[in-house]
């Protein structure tokens, strides 16, 4: 009964909230489109309302790590292991400058979704052909503007928090812009909200790890499938590690 009331009251707060952060994105899209074209300015406040949702929650302590590997002028191909809706308000956390791949239906939500149509995050309507080279073609645009693209190549939520197979598209994106390609590595937000729940689950330990860059030159001989695969390598790696740390820590 705790943790369902936990939940509304956090819900009940993301919901009013969004009323008035819509109303001060709008704003400021408003006021610097006309010179900031990138949306810089748009996206670090929607980095500011994202993360807020996470920093009232005393519950989830979130660790950042290699903050300073994140992309500040070449654009990169951002690609994370996804666990839990959680996911995209801890990477908000990192505060730098992408645009974010998400289904389309998150799009339509209010408020929360109209703000990312005014970020010109890039749509996908999965099972679509159309759609995926839609959102590839706009994920290389979006890497020629100079902003760096963010996906989720396990294409959905993993239900155990076991990293599942990549897709391919996002290092097809990468070889044809020649891209460098920076993984990241959430561990903890399967716990904190799994997938199928929306109940709050207590206290949590959530980390994100922000690896090596990888340049081009890396993957250029690679297909996007072996590419993908060699990425994961090196993201499950990672989070084995963080998970068998976390293990120590808590024993």
């Amino acid at each position: 009964m705790t943790q369902r009331l936990v939940a509304i009251c956090w819900f009940t707060f993301v919901s009013t909230t969004s009323v008035l952060f819509f109303l001060i994105a709008l704003l400021i899209w408003i006021i610097t489109r006309p010179f900031d074209r990138r949306l810089v300015v748009l996206q670090h406040f929607t980095c500011f309302w994202a993360a807020l949702y996470t920093w009232i929650v005393p519950a989830w302590r979130i660790t950042i790590e290699g903050r300073e590997l994140l992309p500040r002028k070449t654009p990169h191909v951002v690609v994370s292991n996804h666990q839990s809706l959680l996911d995209i308000l801890v990477i908000f956390n990192l505060f730098f400058q992408f645009k974010f791949v998400s289904k389309v239906e998150i799009f339509r939500i209010p408020l929360i979704g109209w703000n990312m149509v005014l970020n010109k995050y890039i749509k996908l309507k999965r099972g679509d052909k159309k759609s995926v080279a839609q959102m590839l073609r706009d994920c290389e645009n979006a890497l020629a503007q100079g902003s760096s693209v963010l996906i989720f190549p396990e294409g959905t939520r993993s239900p155990d928090g076991r990293i599942k197979k990549f897709k391919a598209g996002a290092f097809v994106v990468a070889q044809k812009m020649k891209a460098p390609i920076l993984p990241v590595v959430i561990s903890g937000t399967n716990s904190a909200l799994p997938k199928h729940s929306m109940n709050f689950h207590g206290r949590h330990n959530i980390r994100i790890r922000v690896l090596e860059p990888i340049a081009y030159e890396s993957f250029a001989p690679l297909s996007a499938e072996d590419t993908a695969s060699m990425v994961r390598e090196v993201i499950v790696k990672a989070h084995d590690q963080i998970k068998g740390q976390t293990s120590e820590t808590s024993g």
